[in-house]
């Protein structure tokens, strides 16, 4: 027997327009290739699979048998080769995408709407967490590629920078005899202060800034959301800890201002990771490409 899978295409055509001829135009190559792709075929099996008659040539019944079987499997490989050009095209597949929540809603959306639109084949799968999540997610292999604050140090891990955000104190108009005050750290901790609960980049940055400073920051409220620290600020149940562009239409409109501080806040790396040494999939690769032409410029 063969596993030649170029004999069988010679069979399945040959059996399928009845010619010789026909099945050499149909495969590009000579009419003897052909007669001695079936003479191959046939001497593997010790089996006839064809007989001569007056239109060319016809299967016999153990050519039947076979045709059968190969017919599903071109068939297959025929739908197979469809989807390959259709995902290298981007016209179906799928992109999963690791983030939080508030680089979801306030930078990547413009993106994923952009992309998605171009490509409406393509579905999209979100997962939310943070860093560290986003992390396991990519290692678990949930996730094609991740949007994270730097720095990540992981020998996995590569990340590729991509813009720089800014983080800062803001407040509502309770506050607003802070508007024109210079704050120190200390002054800064006699008001109510409101983090963000979970374990992400942005409260481990503040957090150690603090202690690099000699002070111990204890928010008295902490919330599980980047919009309800921008609500709770507004609402004035104290001074929340966000990223800047993510308020900005709130502070181009007065209801929340920035708080002036005498020490600078350091500024923060948003990056693309993925798995080091991994191959990509070819609707990952594009992405990364398509989102790397707008935010390398």
């Amino acid at each position: 027997m063969t596993n030649n899978y170029e004999l069988y295409k010679v069979f399945y055509w040959a059996a399928k327009t009845g010619s010789l001829t026909q099945a050499a135009k149909a495969l590009y190559i000579t009419q003897p290739s052909v007669s001695h792709a079936i003479k191959q075929l046939e001497d593997s099996f010790g089996i006839t699979l064809f007989y001569r008659n007056s239109k060319g040539v016809a299967l016999t019944q153990e050519g039947n048998l076979l045709y059968s079987y190969i017919e599903q499997s071109h068939i297959l490989i025929t739908i197979a080769e469809e989807k390959m050009a259709a995902l290298k095209n981007l016209d179906s597949g799928e992109l999963r995408i690791g983030g939080s929540d508030s680089l979801f809603k306030h930078y990547m959306l413009p993106y994923l709407e952009d992309f998605n639109r171009k490509h409406s084949g393509i579905r999209l799968h979100l997962n939310h967490g943070t860093t560290p999540e986003v992390i396991s997610f990519l290692k678990e292999g949930k996730i094609d590629l991740g949007v994270v604050r730097m720095p990540i140090v992981d020998p996995q891990l590569e990340v590729r920078e991509s813009i720089q955000l800014q983080d800062c104190f803001v407040a509502g108009a309770r506050y607003a005899d802070l508007k024109e005050t210079v704050l120190s750290l200390e002054m800064l901790l006699q008001h109510h202060l409101i983090l963000f609960s979970r374990n992400s980049r942005a409260r481990m940055a503040i957090t150690e800034l603090f202690q690099n400073y000699g002070y111990t920051l204890k928010p008295e409220i902490e919330v599980g959301s980047v919009d309800l620290l921008i609500e709770f600020a507004k609402r004035g149940l104290g001074i929340s800890y966000v990223t800047r562009e993510f308020v900005k239409k709130e502070l181009e409109e007065g209801s929340l201002f920035e708080i002036k501080l005498d020490v600078q806040l350091p500024p923060s790396q948003v990056g693309i990771m993925i798995m080091r040494n991994m191959p990509l999939s070819i609707t990952a690769t594009r992405f990364i490409e398509y989102f790397d032409k707008f935010t390398l410029r």
